[in-house]
């Protein structure tokens, strides 16, 4: 999944260009939306689903023939992408999160971190050339998306089965607490190395597909950092090949650790343990 945020000032025209971008995006697959509202309550007072809430549940999901809409507690954006992500989402349009690490087209003079894109104002947009920039974003998966994305592959119907690992920010190691991970990437040279990794080891007898992502920038204790699938005819083709997909990713891509600990500091020369 490929992902921008609109930014701006009120009255700029976010809402009209995310909407420009949305219809533009549909000729290359589909497309998810997230939007940030401020203290903005969405469950209204009284209604079923608040009274839902209020008893206590965790987790509301209302649903009609034609709509499906969740209310769950303690969100964030990368629960909100992860979403986005698990439901084969091919792009994702932000409307605000103007502090998030996210590319962005940024409308009016508004600053921001990682801007690829500022625009006067949406009326002189180039929907084309901002959805040439989208199509040059990285990709974000979560370990569902990969196995919705092999799942829907042509050539599935030759597996018999899927192997995944997931690598996830350790807490303690001995005695240090690890607040979390950093990562650094040459991210053309990381993908292009890992889609390297996965196409020779689809040559190999039995494997069917094999895909991997590593997520860069800060990533809290317990959340995943890499995960790997390998859709092949039997077992005992699949974990050597998912063992072979792990050690080549840490040996080989370009991709940089620092470990945050409550003791200090410091580089890693291995990703995943």
């Amino acid at each position: 999944m490929k992902i921008i945020s609109v930014i701006g000032y009120k009255k700029t025209g976010k809402t009209t260009l995310v909407g420009q971008l949305v219809k533009a995006l549909k000729k290359h697959g589909s497309v998810g939306t997230i939007k940030h509202l401020h203290e903005h309550d969405i469950n209204m007072p009284d209604t079923d689903t608040w009274k839902h809430a209020q008893a206590g549940a965790d987790v509301v999901v209302a649903v009609t023939p034609d709509e499906l809409v969740k209310f769950s507690r303690n969100n964030n954006l990368i629960s909100a992408l992860d979403e986005l992500a698990n439901a084969g989402m091919d792009f994702a349009v932000v409307e605000g999160f103007k502090d998030s690490i996210l590319p962005k087209i940024a409308l009016g003079d508004v600053e921001a971190t990682g801007i690829v894109k500022r625009l006067n104002s949406y009326g002189n947009a180039d929907i084309g050339e901002l959805v040439s920039i989208i199509l040059a974003q990285p990709e974000y998966h979560t370990l569902d998306s990969l196995l919705r994305k092999l799942k829907n592959s042509k050539s599935i119907e030759k597996a018999g089965a899927i192997g995944t690992f997931t690598g996830i920010v350790r807490a303690v190691t001995d005695e240090t607490r690890t607040e979390f991970l950093e990562f650094e990437a040459h991210a053309e040279l990381a993908r292009k190395k890992m889609d390297e990794i996965c196409r020779k080891l689809k040559e190999k007898k039995g494997i069917v597909d094999v895909l991997m992502h590593h997520r860069t920038g800060i990533i809290p204790a317990g959340d995943d950092i890499v995960c790997i699938a390998v859709a092949a005819g039997h077992r005992d083709e699949l974990f050597p090949v998912l063992r072979e997909a792990i050690e080549r990713l840490k040996e080989e891509v370009p991709i940089w650790k620092k470990e945050h600990t409550m003791k200090g500091d410091w580089w890693v020369h291995d990703n995943i343990d």
